[in-house]
């Protein structure tokens, strides 16, 4: 067995391991939400549909801010997943309408079922020019920094902790709104890798800087190239010299 046919079935075996865990923490949300956490409240589809159509009177903004950040983490999602899908065995369309109803419980089988993509082949019509410039990337940043201001200096932080511990609806939407900032980073690489990008510094300032981090990287990427390579991803190219 040659040298290149070994690295062939360790990067497939790293992709398997990758695939069973991402399936496994699906399970673990799905049994989570409906098995330990918080029971439902009698006025949660009350409360639902306040915040839905902006009837926000008595409700506490940092509950406000939450409901409007888990539509903006879909839309940095988005501007990533219109990419990485081209080429994947499925299409990431249905996940990405998915996840804004019901977050990571749509985006983890997509997760689990994709395979590295660190390329882009084909045209970008207007649509997907928007999707990649800076001014899509500013506006979902600027809407991500103005809700958490909002919430940071209007909210009530004792009621919000009253509520996570009891409302089933507000607990999981927390434990949504979480792990859609930890797996970001399962994306990035290949994005940064497709714009030719390889800077481990901003691979992990990105990474670790929970919402804004992901929306100031839309901001400030550069766009793709007109013809794709196929780099290395940043992160695994940590030990490379920062371009």
């Amino acid at each position: 067995m040659n040298g290149q046919q070994m690295n062939g079935q360790q990067m497939n075996g790293q992709q398997m391991k990758k695939s069973i865990g991402f399936g496994l923490l699906w399970v673990g949300l799905i049994g989570y939400a409906f098995i330990v956490a918080p029971p439902d409240q009698p006025d949660t589809w009350t409360l639902i549909q306040h915040l839905s159509t902006g009837q926000l009177a008595g409700i506490n903004p940092l509950i406000v801010t939450l409901f409007n950040v888990m539509g903006v983490l879909p839309m940095i999602y988005a501007s990533v997943l219109v990419f990485d899908g081209r080429g994947q065995r499925l299409p990431a369309w249905p996940f990405m309408v998915g996840a804004f109803a019901i977050g990571a419980f749509a985006l983890l089988p997509y997760l689990a079922l994709r395979r590295p993509n660190p390329t882009f082949d084909g045209d970008r019509n207007g649509w997907l020019r928007w999707i990649d410039s800076h001014w899509n990337g500013l506006a979902i940043a600027l809407l991500s920094a103005g809700l958490l201001g909002y919430g940071a200096i209007a909210g009530d932080f004792s009621d919000f902790v009253q509520q996570w511990q009891t409302s089933r609806f507000i607990h999981v939407m927390s434990l949504d709104f979480c792990l859609l900032c930890l797996l970001f980073p399962s994306l990035l690489g290949d994005d940064m890798a497709r714009r030719q990008w390889v800077n481990p510094l901003v691979f992990w300032a990105v990474s670790l800087v929970p919402l804004l981090g992901p929306a100031v990287y839309l901001a400030i990427r550069p766009p793709l190239p007109s013809q794709s390579v196929n780099p290395a991803s940043p992160a695994s190219s940590a030990s490379q010299p920062v371009s």
